[in-house]
C-alpha cells in the first residue's frame, strides 16, 4: 500500500513494552521506520512509512500466525494511532487482537484519523 503511513505514540509502560506493541503491527504495516529503545523516554514514537514487501495490509489473527498473544505488558501503555482512516482501523484491530485493549477516543479529519488505546498488562 504505497503512501500508507501511520504514526504511533506510546506512553506508559518500558521500552520494552513499546517494541512489543510496534513489533505486533508489522505484519499489517511492514517494519517500522525506527523501533523505539530508550528506556529513559516517557513518549515514544514509531513511523510506519507504507506497508513493507511481505506485509499483509491486513490485521494479523492467531490463524494467520500473527500477533494474537503478542505478549504481556509490564504496566499500562497508552497508544495513540494517527494516519488514514483504514490504517487507523488496520492498526486498532491488530492491537486489540493482540492485547488487552480499550478505546480511549478518536478524532477525524479531512484525510486522518486518530483514534487512543489504552493496552493493559
Amino acid at each position: 500500500m504505497p503512501g500508507t503511513q501511520l504514526t504511533v505514540t506510546l506512553s506508559g509502560g518500558e521500552a520494552a513494552d513499546a517494541q512489543a506493541i510496534v513489533r505486533a503491527l508489522e505484519d499489517s504495516f511492514g517494519a517500522p521506520d525506527d523501533l523505539p529503545g530508550d528506556d529513559k523516554a516517557t513518549v515514544r514514537t514509531a513511523t510506519f512509512s507504507a506497508a513493507a514487501e511481505g506485509a499483509t495490509g491486513r490485521p494479523a489473527t492467531a490463524e494467520s500466525g500473527g500477533t494474537h498473544g503478542a505478549g504481556r505488558l509490564s504496566a499500562p501503555v497508552t497508544v495513540t494511532v494517527q494516519g488514514t482512516p483504514e490504517a487507523v482501523a488496520r492498526a486498532s484491530d491488530t492491537l486489540a487482537r493482540a492485547f488487552t485493549a480499550h478505546d480511549e477516543g478518536a478524532a477525524a479529519g479531512d484525510q486522518e484519523q486518530e483514534r487512543q488505546l489504552r493496552l493493559e498488562p
